[in-house]
């Protein structure tokens, strides 16, 4: 009776998708078992997909499911580098072939019959010598990896915003590169960056981009997955990339070395910058505003009202405010209402409430004194950003240590989590004392255009410009039964420094 095979294949790292690699796996494995006089009973394969760090691998455990199950005899692998680099995994792969009775047969390498412990310790040995050389690799790219981080320059593919122009020795040869600024990503990125600036949301810059056919960052290379609902080409924008885009630190000139971990540092970059550093302060703040999800709440119909879901608030019982149509037809169509959506406590006309609280806003805003809306310490905010730097270099410095071997890696850890919090107070003191994100907006109001230049800003700059003034707009029980709109039941409350005393 001729042996039951299962031919695996797995590939590490396949960035097209091709499966080539696996592909030419499988071949050699059917090629093999015809020649030992098996039987081909199954082929899988997990393609892009490293053994090392434990990494779901499907097509491995179905093999695995296969072998427990007894339907089959014999894996057939290229190499058993193919079906095991991680220690734990091989030592539990091998004591379940054993208990299930199967070998493993190597394209390029030799039959362990795992039953018996000659074979074990074979399989165990050539398995050491294929972790090894995935960790030495491993430590090798790590320490090339550090370097390019040191000298500032990218890791991997040139980024948006940026083009590559390689150097060349007088042969011809390669012997590095540089990234220059492309003007045209560039200038999607500093658009994107300034209309975050003046009011308008990720889900609106994200719209008009692909209304305009701006190509997304990535647009037209392969991959092997794409996120759904993009296209084939990878062409489309989403809100998550517009985000990133924005706030990336790669757009001063800042790289970020070791994402997550505990010695994760920015360093300087090699690249020029392409946004000057306080728009990138103010949008940094501004996305990333922990009450960014209380002023401007992602519900149906949050930008089609002045005050809906963010701003305005019931003043009775503290919820939120609702748009809706109410009223008696007998009397005429139905009026527009801002009203208490948790319990229906008040409700008030939507147009004479925005129109009332512009009034005020613009009132305030043609004082001479409007620019001091927006006063803030410029030595504080120095101060902290050199602190923060300062403590980014103890950060890099103990990663050096490190990585030649000064220190232990529980030194690191625990240099890194002392610097860390240090780190994050320089850069919540630096964000607090830096310009409001909405700043250009306010100052824009500012003067004796203030009417004019609110009658043209859209509703989302005007939502904008209400966040950074206003603490809320509350709506209060009517005074008195009757026609007619009473200011006294709309109640505005500022922002501490914005009303004048």
């Amino acid at each position: 009776m001729s042996m039951r095979d299962a031919v695996y294949a797995r590939i590490s790292e396949d960035d097209l998708g091709t499966e080539r690699g696996v592909n030419r796996q499988l071949e050699d494995g059917r090629a093999l078992s015809a020649a030992r006089g098996g039987q081909v009973v199954m082929e899988l394969h997990d393609n892009d997909v490293s053994a090392l760090n434990g990494a779901h691998r499907p097509g491995y455990e179905t093999v695995m499911a296969a072998a427990a199950s007894r339907q089959i005899d014999r894996i057939i692998v290229f190499h058993t580098s193919r079906l095991w680099r991680n220690r734990r995994e091989r030592a539990d792969g091998i004591d379940q072939l054993k208990a299930a009775g199967v070998s493993v047969l190597s394209v390029k390498g030799p039959e362990l019959d795992l039953s018996t412990a000659a074979g074990r310790m074979m399989a165990g040995i050539l398995g050491e010598f294929d972790t090894a050389e995935s960790e030495i690799k491993g430590e090798r790219v790590a320490r090339a990896a550090l370097q390019r981080a040191q000298e500032g320059r990218a890791n991997g593919a040139v980024l948006y915003g940026w083009r590559r122009v390689h150097e060349f020795d007088d042969q011809g040869r390669a012997t590095g590169f540089a990234d220059e600024v492309d003007e045209e990503s560039a200038d999607v990125v500093r658009a994107i960056v300034a209309r975050l600036l003046d009011g308008e949301t990720l889900r609106g810059i994200t719209e008009r981009l692909n209304e305009q056919g701006v190509p997304a960052p990535g647009a037209g290379r392969r991959r092997s997955h794409r996120a759904k609902g993009q296209s084939d080409t990878g062409a489309l924008w989403n809100k998550t990339s517009v985000k990133k885009l924005a706030i990336r630190p790669a757009n001063v000139a800042l790289r970020v070395y070791h994402r997550g971990r505990p010695d994760e540092a920015l360093l300087p970059a090699a690249w020029p910058p392409i946004v000057s550093q306080d728009d990138h302060d103010r949008v940094v703040a501004l996305v990333t505003a922990p009450d960014r999800g209380v002023k401007s709440v992602a519900r149906p119909g949050s930008r089609v009202h002045l005050l809906s879901w963010g701003i305005g608030e019931c003043g009775v019982c503290g919820g939120h405010l609702r748009v809706a149509r109410k009223g008696n037809m007998r009397y005429g169509s139905k009026k527009l209402l801002y009203f208490c959506d948790t319990k229906g406590c008040v409700g008030r006309g939507r147009d004479r409430v925005d129109d009332f609280v512009g009034r005020v806003v613009i009132a305030r805003l043609s004082q001479p004194d409007a620019a001091d809306l927006l006063a803030h310490d410029d030595k504080a905010m120095v101060e902290a950003l050199a602190r923060a730097d300062v403590l980014r270099a103890k950060l890099a410095s103990a990663a050096d240590d490190y990585v030649d071997e000064r220190i232990t890696a529980e030194q690191l850890h625990r240099i890194t989590a002392r610097l860390r919090g240090q780190l994050d107070e320089a850069e919540a003191l630096a964000r607090s004392a830096q310009l409001t994100p909405h700043a250009k907006l306010v100052l824009d109001l500012a003067g004796e255009t203030a009417a004019a230049t609110w009658a043209s800003f859209s509703l989302s700059q005007r939502r904008a410009v209400l966040a950074t003034l206003l603490e809320s707009v509350r709506i209060l029980p009517v005074l008195r039964r009757g026609p007619g709109f009473d200011p006294r039941t709309v109640e505005i409350v500022w922002r501490e420094g914005s009303a004048r005393h």
